[in-house]
């Protein structure tokens, strides 16, 4: 018998027979009756996706503006060196987390196109890879700064990112390149969110939507599943 706070992995069990809380197929069976998504289908993006999407905008966002308050310190001020630590860590944990969406992105469906022409695909194609690039590039950029002088990235005391290139004045190199990219990251982003709000409220297509609520939740009647 499968108790209702357990979640058992039923991965062939039609989703209006799933016991409540069980997972079946990427999708969870709630106490309401509704069917939420944890994989991406062709609908839209499942739980985990909009996670790492909405988690990591602000976070970029709020690295930013950490970015270019903490360049104007100056040595009196108590965070000088508070400021670039977490700055820092925060980083490397972004980038793990940039690679482990990566990752999750290969081994789920792509949701559908629909609601954008051709050249609207082309062009989101082209951005949300420009996206994955650029980010990337920040974030190496950002540790080639801190490790030319082969001192390790200390994660909020958790672990070490070694120092894997010494090279004298590396450090102004890439300080100059994650300065752009930041600001093209940026950018980009007040492009694509404009570009969203406007495939919502002028197009009334779903593009938003599939990525704020995720595929349409399937709501199962208890009365129906006697039938099954």
């Amino acid at each position: 018998m499968i108790r209702p706070h357990r979640w058992p992995f039923t991965m062939f069990m039609p989703l209006k027979s799933l016991p409540v809380g069980s997972i079946s197929c990427g999708a969870v069976r709630r106490h309401d009756g509704a069917v939420m998504y944890i994989r991406d289908t062709s609908q839209g993006y499942g739980v985990v996706s909009r996670l790492f999407h909405w988690l990591m905008a602000v976070a970029i966002f709020g690295m930013f503006g950490l970015g270019v308050w903490m360049v104007r310190l100056d040595y009196y001020s108590p965070y000088y060196n508070a400021a670039p630590d977490f700055h820092r860590s925060f980083g490397i944990l972004l980038l793990i987390a940039l690679l482990v969406r990566w990752v999750w992105r290969a081994a789920n469906p792509k949701p559908s196109a629909e609601g954008l022409t051709p050249l609207e695909q082309k062009i989101s194609y082209a951005v949300h890879w420009g996206f994955y690039v650029l980010l990337l590039g920040l974030m190496i950029s950002g540790y080639l700064i801190t490790t030319p002088d082969g001192q390790p990235i200390n994660v909020f005391g958790w672990f070490d990112v070694p120092s894997l290139v010494q090279m004298r004045g590396l450090e102004d190199r890439a300080g100059y390149v994650h300065r752009l990219v930041a600001y093209v990251v940026i950018a980009l982003a007040a492009v694509h969110s404009l570009a969203a709000l406007k495939h919502h409220y002028f197009d009334r297509s779903n593009v938003l939507r599939r990525m704020w609520s995720g595929p349409p939740r399937l709501t199962v009647n208890p009365k129906e599943e006697n039938h099954l």
